[in-house]
């Protein structure tokens, strides 16, 4: 559960809208990057947003408090506040030296202050990255400033996956609220999108490969089958990148394999590719949480995150809408 100073800054049930979704529109720079972030909210697509500071401001990783401020008295004008904020750690000081644990600790502390200065009630890094000895340094720090430093798992990153089930473990023994957990129900897909699929069919992805991806993606041979297509050379050049969301980016689990670790969970992004909901694709995942969720009394941090706009050229303020307005009837069916 969220520490109650900050949970309770935050609208009750509210599902956020991350401004991630919108990186196609950064990227094309027609207006301030900070200017779309407050349109999110004047706009009503959602009063809660998670910001990419990244993406706003030139001076990041040290964004100045200042600006900071002025964002969140922006947002808070239009009627809105930032929830989460999605947080950067460079290992390296140069091509042949990592930072040492003294400087990756400076190189996160502005950005928890800028966080602070933005009213946000946390920020996200993947699971894992900080490794114990920073997250120890940092709690003082997060508890001065009283903000959650959510580590985000996704796709693959289960609890009981070798790769990442150590992180888990130390966020359970810190067994301090302001050091949680942060699940990507990209970890729980039934399915792969649709319009992905087609996506990688029209780039010339072999036929075998996509129809069998498309009917058996939970099977466990079917990951080795998309990494043997890789490694033989068989992905076209096109769509190499796009692909490899299918190994990173894309989990095959259920609902149960979070259940362990959900006292430590304080957000999900409710992640979502397209609305195709072909077999439940799209709303079976959010269905399941909800249903473990109303058990819970999880008062968390919910956000809508759009993964799609890679290999889609929609509307992101119609896309986000329209999935919030789904997963607030799937949430509130389970």
């Amino acid at each position: 559960m969220l520490p109650d100073a900050a949970a309770s800054a935050l609208p009750r049930r509210v599902i956020g809208a991350s401004a991630f979704n919108w990186t196609p529109e950064v990227i094309r720079a027609e207006r301030a990057a900070t200017s779309i972030a407050v349109d999110i909210v004047a706009d009503r697509v959602s009063p809660v947003i998670e910001i990419e500071p990244g993406q706003l401001w030139r001076s990041f990783p040290v964004t100045r408090t200042d600006e900071a401020a002025l964002l969140r008295d922006r947002l808070a004008a239009a009627g809105g506040r930032v929830s989460i904020v999605g947080a950067s750690l460079d290992e390296w000081m140069s091509p042949t030296r990592r930072r040492t644990e003294e400087e990756r600790l400076e190189f996160l502390a502005p950005q928890l202050h800028a966080a602070h200065a933005l009213g946000a009630v946390g920020l996200r890094l993947p699971i894992g990255q900080a490794g114990p000895g920073l997250l120890r340094r940092l709690q003082p720090l997060l508890h001065e400033l009283d903000l959650v430093l959510f580590e985000e798992a996704q796709g693959s990153q289960t609890p009981d996956s070798p790769s990442s089930a150590g992180a888990y473990e130390v966020i359970a023994e810190l067994d301090d609220p302001h050091v949680r957990l942060l699940i990507d129900i990209s970890m729980l897909m039934p399915a792969v999108p649709v319009s992905y699929l087609d996506e990688l069919e029209r780039g010339g992805v072999p036929g075998s490969l996509i129809e069998r991806v498309r009917d058996d993606w939970r099977n466990p041979a079917t990951l080795p089958a998309i990494v043997d297509v890789l490694r033989s050379g068989g992905v076209p050049e096109p769509v190499h990148t796009l692909y490899m969301d299918m190994i990173v980016r894309f989990g095959r689990s259920s609902v149960d394999a979070i259940r362990p670790v959900l006292p430590l969970v304080s957000g999900f992004h409710l992640k979502f590719w397209d609305l195709e909901d072909a077999d439940g694709r799209v709303w079976q995942p959010v269905r399941d949480l909800g249903a473990v969720l109303a058990t819970t009394g999880f008062d968390g941090v919910l956000t809508s995150e759009w993964g799609g706009h890679e290999w889609l050229d929609s509307d992101p303020a119609q896309m986000t809408r329209d999935h919030i307005a789904g997963a607030r009837e799937a949430l509130g069916a389970a």
